[in-house]
């Protein structure tokens, strides 16, 4: 049998970097790490690849294993490779991500290994490199978001314009004008307007909108246009 004889032998782990919209704030998934080192401190869901493994399916079976969560779509991020990146021994990360609604996984979600919904802007610092994957995955769904209409993915079918705000606030670190938010909604011709109010917050309510799927693919670049760069 040919082996590799020669070569060092690394580890391959796999890390989940799972964001959810729940109406009001984009927040992210994290867990309290179980062993040595950095026991006890907030991390992503990760673990160690098995010989009998594709890397997509370690990254589906961690996140099962540790959170619940199951049939959630992970997109393969990026590879972390710092020699330094592990105390223990070399080990190479393979990140993923995934965009959810939180409200259609609430009943999923395990307490096991205590994972918890934190918002974004508020996250606690992470273990190793895993606050440089969470600001990867950050740019990543910024770039995406910026041609197409992904971030809608992440709201209910039906929303109001503030969550729609929230939202796009949270994933681009910015503060956006309210009136011209609402202009440039109307000027696309995005939304359909529906009669049904959310009066959870004020007695006057906010009028629910749904996205307009047959015109978001010819004027979604119109509504991106007024949208500045994120603060870095």
């Amino acid at each position: 049998m040919t082996t590799y004889s020669e070569q060092d032998k690394i580890a391959i782990a796999v890390d989940c970097i799972i964001f959810g919209f729940d109406g009001e704030k984009l927040k992210i998934l994290l867990i309290k790490r179980g062993f040595e080192p950095e026991k006890d401190k907030w991390s992503l869901m990760g673990g160690f690849v098995k010989a009998g493994e594709s890397l997509d399916q370690a990254a589906k079976n961690i996140l099962t294993t540790l959170t619940g969560l199951d049939g959630v779509y992970l997109e393969q991020l990026h590879a972390f490779g710092d020699p330094s990146r592990d105390p223990v021994e070399r080990t190479v990360s393979i990140a993923y991500f995934a965009l959810i609604d939180i409200n259609n996984y609430k009943q999923q979600l395990s307490d096991r290994y205590h994972a918890e919904w934190f918002p974004l802007k508020d996250k606690p610092k992470l273990i190793f490199d895993h606050d440089e994957m969470v600001e990867t995955a950050k740019n990543s769904i910024r770039n995406k978001a910026a041609h197409n209409p992904l971030l809608f993915e992440l709201l209910p079918k039906k929303f109001t314009i503030p969550q729609l705000q929230s939202l796009y606030e949270d994933i681009y670190d910015i503060q956006i004008d309210n009136r011209n938010f609402i202009r440039k909604l109307t000027a696309a011709g995005l939304l359909i307007k529906l009669s049904e109010k959310d009066k959870s917050n004020s007695k006057k309510g906010a009028f629910y909108f749904k996205l307009d799927k047959k015109r978001y693919k010819t004027n979604f670049p119109n509504f991106l246009s007024f949208i500045p760069a994120p603060s870095s």
